[in-house]
């Protein structure tokens, strides 16, 4: 199967997309982050994350399910190629809640986008604080998206750090080179994220997606929204019922009963043995 761009058009919501620029890649990305959400459900339901362009289509277009880094970015990167867009993958080492003296693998996907205007960060795939609009590459200084301010600092190695503001205080992401990489890199990194024995995606049920003025996650035991002032609303869903209707109301995911029993079970096996916070 071919990429199925005005497929993918109707998933986001987007009639129609004019030649590219600055303001029709903010455009992309911040409906592509407000309609296809991210999540790890499969791997608590048993099934395999695939990253060739047919599966992705099917999952995250077709079933409209969400996904994690490397489907939401690999998906969007053949849809802004498909626009006329340039753009690189990169691969970036997550630093947030890793202690400073740590080395971290390189288990993140984000894109490089060239316009005549300057490079641009877009990044579909960062869980609960995915950046809902490009960021310039170029520019050290806060930078307004739809939710949460983000800036691009440097990073002591050369590379950039990409950093977050919230409640005020500003919290390091993810640092990353210019270094393309390249499907093979992302294979990779999806099967140890997916498959080694102590990732966060084996042991914990995530899903988040923005929304207008907050954001939903869902974190193991809890459903939380949080509002641009960092307020926050705590659900628990206590039945397979209860979580099939949080997940459709709040990010957009729709579970058949069974399925959510599952993910429901595992939401319960992990709750309180999580080595971080999602919410």
């Amino acid at each position: 199967m071919s990429f199925d761009l005005d497929a993918y058009l109707r998933r986001i919501g987007i009639a129609d997309a004019g030649p590219p620029s600055p303001a029709l890649l903010d455009q992309i990305v911040g409906a592509h982050t407000a309609t296809i959400p991210f999540e790890n459900l499969n791997i608590p339901l048993g099934r395999p994350i695939r990253l060739d362009m047919d599966a992705l289509q099917a999952k995250l277009v077709q079933k409209r399910r969400g996904g994690y880094c490397f489907e939401q970015n690999t998906l969007l990167q053949a849809a802004l190629q498909a626009l006329g867009f340039n753009v690189e993958s990169l691969t970036a080492r997550v630093r947030r809640g890793v202690p400073d003296f740590v080395t971290t693998p390189l288990t993140h996907m984000l894109l490089s986008v060239s316009l005549p205007e300057g490079d641009f960060l877009a990044d579909a795939g960062w869980g609960n604080l995915t950046p809902t609009a490009p960021l310039r590459m170029d520019s050290s200084a806060v930078q307004k998206t739809r939710h949460e301010d983000y800036r691009l600092a440097p990073a002591p190695d050369g590379g950039k750090r990409l950093q977050v503001c919230i409640g005020g205080e500003w919290d390091t992401l993810y640092v990353f080179s210019g270094a393309r990489s390249y499907p093979v890199d992302h294979e990779m990194g999806s099967w140890f994220v997916s498959t080694y024995p102590q990732s966060i995606f084996l042991h914990n049920v995530m899903a988040a997606k923005p929304g207008n003025g907050q954001r939903a996650t869902l974190f193991n035991a809890a459903v939380t929204t949080r509002d641009l002032a960092n307020r926050k609303e705590r659900f628990v869903p206590e039945s397979p019922r209860a979580l099939r209707a949080a997940l459709a109301d709040h990010v957009g995911i729709e579970l058949d009963t069974e399925e959510a029993a599952t993910v429901l079970e595992a939401m319960a096996a992990f709750e309180g043995k999580a080595a971080f916070r999602m919410d």
